[in-house]
């Protein structure tokens, strides 16, 4: 039998829909033989002994068998660590990306949207995409801040089912105004989520006021912690939300050693804590040392990196390229970041590095 050859784009030309067609794979650069401050991981290893308890936790591991599909040990040591409001449940996740998804997927009825801020966390634009959302972008003011009366009309006008802030904001670090945040909760009809991905480099957080709107749903990851390579995200708020997102959850979906380990470590959070008080001191540091620069313009931050400004940010993360550091290159992904970076805090000996190479590139 004769027929005209088909190619593989052709084919998916016809069969997949346009929105997945006109976006880009999120890309993750070759970090090999490079310091790493590209992204906003912890860069500190756990204390010895707590690696070799981690080790016997996984030796014993029974990775022969499904993971257990509703880890209430887990479950219970967040609420209690972290300090939950009692009757607050927890949705767990693939890090925090999965929960973005599986929200937009519940929510997705016939003409949807799905509004957040401009600059702001790509995967929630991507996402809206994946699930055939309407997405709807609100800039942000000059200064980063929220400009309200324009996020306030937006939501009056299109009706969001689904409102997504970072609190800190990625990539700019602001932390928005608790007040202008608290307004935008009220004003919504539809379901808002904060999601406190930098929690433990900030000052403030939305947890304790889960109780107070019915609408707002409060959304961690662990990565930022020390934990990005278990891929642990979790979302709080009312029971009654999270048992109808638990029918949408992918059965399985936190493996049998990110829950082991994963309760090992909340044991030990303050250790992590620790780290993260290390990581806000260098942060400080890091800020003065920016700031001296005559030709960088470098913005406050609450979360565990800053975005700074430079005259030509592809000349000069090119230059830290060259110079063995690899940062973000922000610039050309939104008007308001035009030639900007956002490094990572590192270790003071990172830091260092990446300040002389700095330097070097800016031909200083």
């Amino acid at each position: 039998m004769s027929s005209t050859p088909i190619s593989v784009f052709s084919r998916a030309g016809v069969l997949l829909r346009k929105e997945v067609l006109d976006l880009h794979a999120y890309q993750v650069p070759d970090s090999v033989g490079y310091i790493k401050l590209d992204a906003m991981e912890n860069p500190y290893l756990l204390p010895q002994l707590l690696r070799e308890e981690i080790a016997e936790v996984v030796a014993n591991a029974a990775i022969n068998r499904y993971p257990d599909p509703n880890p209430s040990i887990l479950k219970q040591k967040i609420c209690t660590t972290l300090g939950l409001p009692q009757g607050m449940g927890v949705l767990l996740g693939n890090g925090s990306d999965e929960l973005i998804q599986l929200l937009a997927m519940a929510v997705n009825k016939s003409g949807s949207v799905l509004l957040s801020v401009e600059p702001s966390f790509v995967m929630y634009k991507m996402i809206a995409a994946f699930t055939g959302m309407r997405y709807v972008g609100v800039p942000l003011a000059a200064d980063f801040s929220l400009d309200l009366t324009a996020i306030l009309e937006a939501i009056k006008r299109d009706q969001p089912a689904l409102v997504f802030l970072a609190y800190p904001n990625n990539p700019t670090g602001n932390l928005f105004s608790a007040d202008d945040v608290a307004k935008i909760i009220e004003t919504s009809s539809g379901l808002v989520v904060i999601d406190e991905a930098y929690y433990a480099f900030a000052s403030d957080s939305f947890i304790p006021k889960l109780l107070h709107y019915p609408n707002l749903l409060v959304m961690r990851t662990f990565s930022k912690l020390g934990m990005a390579g278990l891929r642990l995200g979790f979302l709080t708020g009312s029971v009654d939300w999270l048992e109808q997102l638990e029918k949408l959850r992918l059965p399985y979906n936190v493996g049998v050693l990110t829950q082991l380990v994963a309760s090992k470590l909340l044991v030990h959070h303050d250790v992590l804590l620790q780290q993260a008080e290390q990581i806000k001191q260098d942060r400080a540091d890091l800020y003065r040392q920016l700031s001296e620069f005559s030709d960088v313009t470098v913005y406050p931050s609450a979360a565990n990196f800053l975005l700074f400004r430079v005259a030509s940010a592809v000349s000069v993360f090119s230059g830290l390229k060259e110079r063995g550091v690899l940062i973000k290159n922000l610039s050309g992904g939104h008007p308001m970041l035009q030639d900007c970076l956002r490094v990572t805090v590192g270790t003071s000996t990172e830091n260092k590095r990446f300040v002389l190479a700095l330097k070097e590139s800016m031909g200083m």
